[in-house]
């Protein structure tokens, strides 16, 4: 099944209340700016997601989704290989759900329904998949939403330095480097990537290393390998920034998230 937002004919029809879809790729995958009359909640099994929206943009992690209600403009971009799992909900069925774009958290509750959803052919519900539905439905209604993710840049030349460190957690290069890369000087870089994010560009970085860690973590990864792979020398030097950041240790946070 096609995970292509932009094609209709995967969007739910009536009396369905929403149509839930996964797919999976070994390579990048971007779907451009459009918008639909459905609502449309998303998340990642694997890798990482840029979110686009007319009022905000998101890195998001396999531990959280997005919602984005019917008739927003949204655009996607995996890094690296991506399976990934959405939720269309017809427009009928959006009263009582948020009204603006938001992150929340995955829970195990929601993972399995849609799970489960996924495996629907077309057609009308029975009273079982309406049940499961229901369930959806009132988990995307009743999560809290997570002032979470990562703020991208909009100047095409800071977007480029951003995608870039995105695709390479391991790149040490500071902000001399990066700026030459980039074309611009480094002031300007760094002045600009703090005006449109929120955070300096060696925050950011480390940000973006706190994401890729708890998408890790999501998928079971010892701690010790998850280090490595964001380009730690040790791994008391990544539990000492995981635990300033995020305030618990990464094993104690994994813990929190079985």
């Amino acid at each position: 099944m096609s995970f292509d937002t932009s094609n209709p004919s995967i969007l739910p029809s009536s009396p369905s209340p929403l149509r839930a879809v996964r797919m999976a790729q070994p390579q990048e995958r971007v779907t451009a700016a459009h918008s639909h009359a459905s609502g449309q909640l998303f998340g990642a099994m694997r890798g990482l997601l840029s979110v686009a929206a007319d009022t905000g943009q998101w890195v998001v992690p396999a531990s959280h989704c997005v919602w984005m209600p019917p008739h927003h403009v949204h655009a996607l971009r995996s890094h690296g290989p991506f399976a990934g799992w959405s939720v269309y909900v017809d427009e009928a069925s959006c009263g009582d759900l948020p009204i603006a774009p938001c992150v929340m958290r995955v829970s195990g509750l929601l993972r399995e329904a849609v799970g489960r959803a996924s495996a629907w052919n077309d057609g009308a519900f029975d009273a079982r998949q309406a049940r499961v539905a229901g369930v959806i439905l009132d988990e995307i209604a009743a999560s809290p939403h997570e002032a979470f993710g990562l703020p991208l840049p909009t100047d095409p030349r800071l977007l480029r330095v951003a995608r870039a460190v995105l695709d390479d957690l391991t790149d040490e290069r500071g902000v001399e480097a990066l700026a030459a890369w980039a074309g611009v000087s480094p002031r300007t870089l760094a002045r600009r990537f703090t005006i449109e994010t929120g955070f300096t560009p060696s925050a950011w970085r480390q940000r973006a290393r706190i994401l890729r860690a708890l998408e890790l973590l999501a998928a079971g990864q010892p701690v010790t390998h998850i280090a490595l792979d964001l380009g730690y020398d040790n791994v008391s030097a990544f539990i000492a920034m995981f635990k300033r950041v995020m305030g618990v240790t990464p094993g104690r946070y994994g813990e929190g998230m079985a």
